[in-house]
């Protein structure tokens, strides 16, 4: 058992002693030169620890946990941590770290915008063809919207274009689910689909509105924008009062999006957030919504490129903009605050050696060489994407730790510092740890699935040493709220150490 009494009794029973990763059992481990008073210190913040394991909801639960001084690379608490474990979305540090090595915080992408036609008294004359090459960020959290497209199209005199807008998405693997995404995700905004092109974060809106009467269809309002996307309606009126319960589904073999379940009666309409589907189809039809918009005629629709036949040769097209994001450094911000899928995916892709087609499984190749050069051992973890949506993904707190070890910066001015959440201030842990000696100090990276629970980064104690950790559940048995209770109460104990 992974969290058995033998175990917690051997490990309470541990002195400060123990030889770095000699504890099996996952017993705290430090390094041997330590005063008495320093000595019972550590065993009780041991004992603290592993009591949190034992709080209501979570003694069914696997627990990983490792805690190391990084001033002093001394190892101070380990439990299970050479043991792999399903990481959610703590597997964004290695997407985040990785990236940054292999191309460096101040890369952009591209996204170009080509003609293939010749423009005359106004009048494109053929296709507008948009190339991506990956970029998430373009209308979302971390970029600029799509009027610098909607300017150059001006610019050039054009005022009516008597052709298509083409989405290009050859430069990456044709957008698909990750290896293992539940399907059931994949309606949902955090089961988006990455692609080459990729705009407002591949989310849209769909308005709920119910009908008069108990037992009546809802009506469906869609983003003007996805005029392409198919959305069938199976969600129905309640009864005045009744629960308000809607969600959209992505169900397998079918090409529409489904929103089922069922809204009260006297409900307002309600907005919910969807996956936008092809993400290159998409890209296109916003663009052409703001296109006309501007006041610029389209007569031809937004089509994905491999829908296009002849396909068009965008080497002879002109083009008329290069659009440069925010630099990696600047879209690892919202990644790591806000924890989105979608940008995580966009930066294990940059994990690719240069030279080879950027698929999934070679970005992953990638990767896996990039961790050994670091001394991560393959066995130590088992990576499948780059967002930690995939329940194939397990990785020991062991392999985590390094990446922290790796990417640590005393001044916490680095790029990687500055875009972790800090606890009861900003990202996905700013309701968290709020009142707490960890609030204001503690940077951390959390991860939430079903009966997943993570928390990975640094906390930094009130004697000013700085520490790396990381804590993760398994298959507890209790609520979210009380795993995510239990692991607060050891990050907080962190920072009062």
């Amino acid at each position: 058992m992974q969290n058995s009494d033998k175990t917690l009794r051997l490990c309470i029973a541990a002195s400060a002693f123990c030889i770095l990763h000699s504890a099996f059992l996952g017993c705290a481990t430090t390094t041997p030169r330590r005063g008495g008073s320093s000595a019972r210190a550590l065993a009780q913040l041991q004992r603290d620890i592993l009591s949190a394991t034992r709080m209501p909801g979570v003694t069914r639960g696997s627990w990983g946990i490792v805690v190391h001084s990084l001033d002093r690379n001394e190892r101070l608490f380990e439990l299970n941590a050479r043991n792999l474990f399903v990481p959610a979305s703590v597997a964004k540090l290695v997407s985040v770290a990785t990236a940054a090595e292999a191309v460096g915080w101040d890369y952009r992408f591209e996204t170009t915008l080509r003609a293939t036609g010749p423009t005359t008294a106004g009048i494109l004359r053929g296709d507008l063809i948009v190339v991506g090459s990956g970029d998430p960020s373009i209308g979302g959290r971390a970029g600029d919207d799509l009027s610098g497209f909607v300017a150059a199209v001006k610019g050039a005199g054009i005022t009516r274009i008597d052709g298509r807008v083409i989405g290009d998405d050859d430069a990456v693997e044709e957008p698909r689910p990750q290896l293992s995404w539940a399907w059931d995700d994949l309606g949902y905004t955090t089961g988006a689909l990455f692609g080459a092109l990729n705009v407002a974060e591949n989310r849209t809106l769909v308005t709920v509105t119910p009908g008069s009467v108990e037992g009546a269809p809802t009506s469906l309002g869609l983003d003007a924008r996805a005029s392409t996307q198919r959305v069938v309606n199976r969600s129905v009126t309640g009864s005045a009062g009744s629960s308000q319960l809607l969600w959209p589904e992505q169900r397998p073999g079918e090409p529409f999006l489904t929103v089922a379940g069922s809204l009260p009666s006297d409900s307002r309409p309600v907005q919910i957030h969807t996956s936008a589907g092809n993400p290159t189809l998409w890209f296109a039809s916003v663009l052409r919504a703001g296109l006309l918009e501007s006041g610029i005629e389209v007569t031809g629709e937004a089509v994905d490129v491999d829908d296009v036949e002849p396909a068009p040769n965008r080497s002879e097209a002109a083009v008329l903009y290069t659009h440069r994001s925010r630099t990696l450094g600047e879209i690892a911000q919202p990644l790591l605050k806000e924890s989105i899928n979608l940008y995580g995916e966009a930066f294990m892709r940059l994990n690719t050696d240069r030279g080879v087609f950027p698929t999934s499984d070679a970005a992953l190749e990638g990767l896996r060489k990039r961790l050994r050069s670091w001394g991560l051992p393959d066995e130590s973890y088992q990576l499948v994407d780059g967002s930690g949506l995939s329940r194939r993904n397990a990785i020991s707190p062991d392999a985590l730790l390094l990446v922290l070890q790796r990417m640590h910066d005393p001044s916490e001015e680095s790029p990687f510092m500055r875009a972790l959440p800090v606890a009861g201030v900003d990202g996905s842990l700013e309701g968290r740890m709020k009142g707490t000696a960890a609030e204001g100090s503690l940077r951390a990276k959390t991860g939430t699935m079903s009966n997943v629970r993570s928390l990975a980064g640094y906390a930094t104690s009130r004697a000013g040493e700085h520490l790396a950790f990381v804590i993760v559940v398994n298959n507890f048995e209790g609520s979210a709220t009380e795993a995510t209770q239990a692991i607060d109460a050891m990050a907080v104990r962190l920072a009062q150490e």
